[in-house]
């Protein structure tokens, strides 16, 4: 519980702290260069200004920052910045009585030292920008009407710089007065209802004009003079010049027909040059073309060389490994059939024998002589060896033959077994003859056996079955 008043309270403390540091931060005012901060109330300042001293209830900060006390003082910004005013005054009489109007413009601030500030302060401070332009137009507007009545329309048209110099100086002292300063002014324009104005130039325009025309005739006349002096002097020159081009002429075209003359044997040379080069380049050409397909072919024949020995590879590998494995099973069968009737035929003998020896011994014991025993033992023994000689003599060819028989049933079912993978076949036309053409391929292929059979063993089946057929 401690511990969370505690927390409490910190909490609180840094969001006082917080909030009193935000206030303060938020009472430091900023002003810029052209801007006077008028801080107000607070304590009150004694200034001294012309040796006299007084208190005054604000402090002044020119551009840069200062803190202002929450809830004693209040600051306001009094602009230092530089207004263009322009004015135009009704019709003022001069000092010969002549009606004229005039316009100027001035530019004009608030002065940068603290007295001027204190001043304006007092004058302008919360009135904006607006008051001060204001009293500064009426200001000028009064020195400036006073300034034309002392002064003639020709006065004010040749001095133009001693009118504003007049009107700058008589104004200063108020300006000064309100804090003010009056950079610059200068007299416009200035015209009257009257047609006075425009009158002071009439005579001096017609002076000009007459001076004008004489100039101008005099200075035809003197233009016509120089005119024929010039010509004359122009056609000499011009004949001397046309001479001098004549002859410039003439050593220029036999300079340039020697010129084109060297250029057409140069231009010989060089075509000859070329038709030798581009001989030379036809035939470098057609060597490099001659080289170029000779080394496409010799790249031709590597290539066919190449696929030649590929093919025998794949020929190799498709054909006569696999007719090899064929012939070697064939043999290997030849043997295991030779070694079955040769057991055969060993048992035959054997059971030719052990049924002697049985008969024997019946007879034996139903009282036939030893001689009958002897001789039926011996001539199932002569039998047994003959039968076994004679499966030995002929073993190879009949071997052979008799495997390759026994084998023809599996070959068969071998061929057909594909159609046992089918679950459903489905006829197109005629099903009759659909049926018998399927029939007709299977027996095609195993007509096509004997051929085959014969190709890779050299044994040929249809002359076995023959002799078969014949023996049967």
């Amino acid at each position: 519980m401690n511990l969370t008043i505690l927390l409490i309270i910190i909490g609180a403390t840094a969001a006082v702290v917080a909030l009193l540091i935000f206030a303060f931060a938020k009472q430091y005012r900023k002003v810029g260069p052209n801007e006077v901060l008028i801080i107000s109330g607070g304590r009150k300042r004694t200034v001294d200004e012309d040796g006299t001293r007084y208190k005054v209830g604000y402090r002044m900060q020119i551009g840069g920052g200062a803190f202002v006390m929450p809830f004693i003082e209040e600051a306001q910004v009094l602009p230092l910045e530089t207004y263009t005013v322009t004015l135009r005054t009704p019709e003022v009489l001069t000092k010969q009585g002549v009606h004229i109007i005039a316009e100027a413009s001035a530019q004009i601030k608030v002065a940068s030292n603290e007295t001027a500030i204190r001043k304006a302060a007092e004058q302008f401070l919360g009135r904006g920008a607006g008051a001060i332009k204001e009293v500064a137009i009426n200001i000028l507007e009064g020195f400036v009407r006073s300034t034309l009545g002392a002064m003639t329309v020709e006065e004010i048209y040749q001095n133009r710089d001693e009118f504003a110099r007049v009107v700058r100086r008589n104004a200063e002292q108020d300006f000064t007065r309100m804090g003010l300063e009056l950079l610059s002014f200068n007299l416009g324009d200035i015209s009257d209802t009257q047609g006075y104005i425009a009158a002071l130039g009439l005579p001096r325009i017609v002076q000009v004009k007459r001076d004008a025309t004489v100039a101008q005739a005099e200075s035809e006349r003197d233009t016509a003079i120089k005119s024929s002096l010039a010509r004359k002097e122009g056609d000499i020159v011009r004949f001397q010049v046309e001479s001098e081009i004549a002859a410039a002429n003439r050593d220029y075209e036999l300079k340039r027909s020697e010129f084109q003359a060297e250029i057409n044997r140069r231009k010989a040379q060089a075509d000859a040059a070329y038709e030798l080069e581009k001989h030379k380049q036809a035939t470098m050409l057609k060597k490099a073309e001659y080289d170029t397909r000779l080394v496409e072919k010799e790249s031709a024949i590597k290539v066919e060389t190449e696929e030649i020995k590929r093919r025998e590879l794949e020929l190799d590998a498709t054909v006569r490994k696999p007719a090899e494995a064929r012939k070697y099973q064939i043999e290997v069968d030849a043997e295991a059939e030779r070694i079955r009737l040769s057991t055969e035929a060993k048992g035959r003998a054997e059971a030719r024998l052990t049924e002697g020896q049985a008969e024997i011994e019946v007879k034996k014991g139903e009282g036939i002589s030893r001689i009958e025993y002897t001789r039926k033992l011996g001539q199932a023994e002569a039998d047994a060896m003959a039968a076994k000689a004679e499966a030995f003599k002929s073993y190879s060819e009949a071997a052979m033959q008799q495997m390759m028989i026994d084998k023809l049933p599996e070959l068969a079912r071998a061929i057909a077994e594909p159609l046992s993978k089918v679950d459903k076949i489905v006829m197109i036309g005629d099903g009759a003859s659909g049926v018998s053409k399927l029939t007709g391929q299977v027996a095609s292929v195993l007509a096509q056996v004997p051929e085959v059979v014969e190709a890779i063993s050299g044994i040929d089946l249809r002359k076995i079955l023959g002799k078969k057929d014949k023996a049967g």
